[in-house]
């Protein structure tokens, strides 16, 4: 065995009486929790209060599971649904399968919508959660360690990630080491969460111009990260499906931040409202 090779956890949760905590869900949770946090700072720096910014939140989350899993199921529907699948297993979400894609895009809605309901600009709200978000995705990947999913193909590098035989797809039982995607992707994302620190201080950027910053890091890594996963999964004309999403988010947020630099420089000076009523008698 190489020093460096990764051994896969043989612990995937535990019970208290008749509930199974997974912990797979634990570090969905976990990453939920920092997301929340750094955003909640970033947020009420810019002039939000935490009743805003808790009532946002909370509904963006709840929604951005829904949206998760629904892209999930959609996108990989065999897994559910025809002969010898039982469709009840699209609920169990604490078995895996949380699509980023639909995370963000209905969670970025219900921002939207909690945004207009607040009288408060989009924008700023989402460059608040932007890094936080790139956090909860890292902690979020490392639930795939643990349920021994979602790893790429065989390698002989010393980081190899050790897979059991019955967690080894159709075809690559053979094979006692794969790469471990979890991991290239969790170090991806903590790389992007630094680079929009970064800018940001630097440049001063604002006005949505780090969360469409966010999106095109996080899809260009994630674009030969998925080149690596060997899952069984849809690829229509050769590619996988999460292949092309990558690639035309990519470009739409390529384009995105090309006209926000051009067409609204700079950053907002206290964006957001301020803190009224008992939120701002109390410090909240």
């Amino acid at each position: 065995m190489s020093p460096l090779e990764i051994p896969s956890p043989s612990w995937t949760g535990f019970s208290i009486g008749p509930l199974t905590i997974h912990a797979y869900a634990l570090c969905i949770l976990a990453g939920i929790a920092i997301a929340w946090t750094i955003g909640k700072r970033r947020f009420m720096a810019r002039g939000g209060s935490s009743e805003q910014y808790e009532n946002i939140l909370g509904v963006a989350v709840l929604a951005g599971i829904v949206g998760a899993r629904v892209y999930h199921v959609i996108t990989d529907y065999q897994l559910y649904f025809g002969e010898g699948r039982n469709p009840w297993q699209a609920l169990q979400i604490w078995n895996g399968g949380l699509g980023i894609w639909g995370a963000v895009a209905v969670g970025a809605l219900a921002v939207w919508l909690m945004a207009r309901r607040y009288g408060l600009p989009f924008a700023p709200i989402a460059d608040a959660i932007a890094p936080g978000l790139l956090i909860a995705q890292a902690v979020g990947r490392i639930g795939n360690w643990f349920n021994q999913e979602l790893f790429g193909g065989p390698t002989t590098l010393p980081w190899g990630l050790k897979i059991d035989l019955a967690h080894r797809p159709d075809g690559y039982q053979q094979f006692a080491t794969f790469h471990p995607t979890f991991l290239y992707e969790l170090i991806w994302n903590l790389l992007a969460a630094g680079v929009l620190l970064s800018v940001e201080r630097r440049l001063g950027w604002g006005r949505g111009k780090i969360f469409a910053s966010y999106v095109v890091l996080y899809t260009f890594g994630r674009f030969f990260i998925e080149t690596l996963r060997i899952d069984p999964v849809n690829t229509p004309g050769g590619f996988r499906v999460n292949e092309y999403t990558s690639v035309i988010v990519f470009i739409a947020a390529v384009a995105t931040l090309a006209w926000l630099v051009r067409n609204r420089p700079g950053t907002e000076t206290q964006p957001l409202a301020p803190p009224t009523g008992d939120a701002a008698v109390s410090g909240e």
